[in-house]
């Protein structure tokens, strides 16, 4: 048998991967003529007939090259995400001139290495923007930081496919003149981190942030005779594990972080859920303009009193406008005993003229009522076609 030259070959995909790259950045480019046509047209940027024909049109050619069609669809689904994610960036930025290429000083959770970090990097990449660092130890840190103009963003978490709602989000939403800018999707994968060689055998104590904590709580349930030591942030605990260098020690918390710290990972994917990821809200002093064009949701917040059947009346008032709910959460009411705030997403754009009307009725209707913001969908992705 021919002997096989592993480097001659490792040489070859290397300049097979840099020729994707190149194809991959030529695509992006395409995608911008692509809404520019749609704008002149004035067309939406899905078209999800489109998006059939295309990805069977690639599963045939590709069942041709030996390629599995459940693998074309996962690799064209990544880049259609991107590639409608990258114009309805561009149509942002059109309607929104102070969106474009700003320094920008963010208020979030924690600092490099946590997961708001991460966030606040993928909202920067978004819109092209430079970061001024503003780090925060509470969530109401970074409200006040933004409504007293110290920041001109704030980016925080509000909820999680694993643990749910983060309810401090909510009940500081009720008392915000902030409007929700956007909203990311962070996929999350815990990992179990220490900062020197070590067994878990011989862990005692986990540090991390409440959030994770309870999103690996299966994990830690299985521990055991180990105390775990809550943190205002996940980035505080893991520096904190850092400083100590104990080989007992332990955190919650990303590999990427884990490497920003110089901590190790000894078990990895510890969450209860394997697709976990957290939704986190941006939001500024203004609102932004989201184009028709764009897919977009509006949340709001309203109470209903105590009247029977109060809720179910204003719920239909969404039914009959054809507006479609895709979230309702409920927080007490300070010093309102047994009354309940709550919030509502729709798939809406908040200047059309179904929410329009929807909502000069639920005005009618409710005894409280605010618009929290009008922002681009980013949960409706799919085989997308650009």
């Amino acid at each position: 048998m021919e002997k096989i030259d592993l480097n001659q070959i490792r040489t070859q995909i290397t300049a097979l991967d840099e020729q994707l790259l190149q194809l991959l950045a030529d695509r992006r480019a395409l995608s911008i003529q692509v809404v520019k046509s749609k704008i002149q047209d004035q067309k939406p940027i899905r078209d999800s007939y489109r998006e059939t024909l295309l990805l069977e049109n690639l599963a045939e050619k590709g069942k041709k090259l030996d390629l599995k069609s459940e693998y074309i669809n996962r690799v064209y689904r990544s880049i259609i995400e991107d590639s409608v994610e990258l114009q309805q960036d561009f149509l942002m930025q059109l309607d929104n001139p102070s969106l474009k290429s700003a320094e920008y000083k963010i208020a979030y959770l924690g600092s490099k290495g946590s997961y708001s970090h991460a966030a606040v990097e993928k909202y920067l990449a978004s819109v092209n923007g430079g970061l001024i660092d503003f780090g925060c130890t509470s969530f109401d840190a970074i409200f006040a930081a933004v409504e007293n103009k110290e920041a001109d963003l704030g980016v925080l978490p509000i909820e999680n496919t694993s643990s749910g709602s983060i309810n401090e989000v909510y009940d500081l939403l009720q008392t915000t003149r902030l409007k929700i800018i956007d909203e990311l999707y962070i996929p999350v994968k815990h990992n179990l981190l220490v900062s020197c060689e070590t067994d878990l055998s011989e862990i005692t104590t986990i540090y991390g942030h409440h959030q994770p904590i309870a999103q690996c709580s299966d994990f830690l349930n299985e521990l055991e005779d180990i105390e775990v030591k809550v943190m205002d942030s996940t980035s505080s605990a893991l520096s904190e594990v850092q400083a100590l260098k104990d080989p007992k020690i332990a955190v919650l918390g990303s590999a990427e972080a884990g490497k920003h710290y110089g901590l190790q990972s000894i078990r990895a994917d510890v969450a209860n859920q394997k697709d976990n990821q957290t939704r986190f809200i941006v939001v500024a002093r203004e609102a932004v303009n989201v184009p028709f064009a764009c897919a977009a949701k509006t949340s709001l917040i309203l109470s209903v009193g105590q009247r029977p059947g109060a809720l179910v009346d204003a719920l239909m008032i969404f039914k009959k406008h054809s507006v479609n709910m895709c979230k309702i959460e409920s927080r007490p009411i300070k010093g309102r005993p047994w009354e309940e705030m709550f919030y509502i997403d729709v798939t809406e754009n908040l200047k059309s003229e179904a929410m329009q009307l929807a909502i000069k009725e639920l005005k009618a209707s409710v005894s409280d009522f605010s618009e929290l913001g009008c922002y681009i969908n980013r949960t409706i992705f799919s085989e997308e076609a650009s």
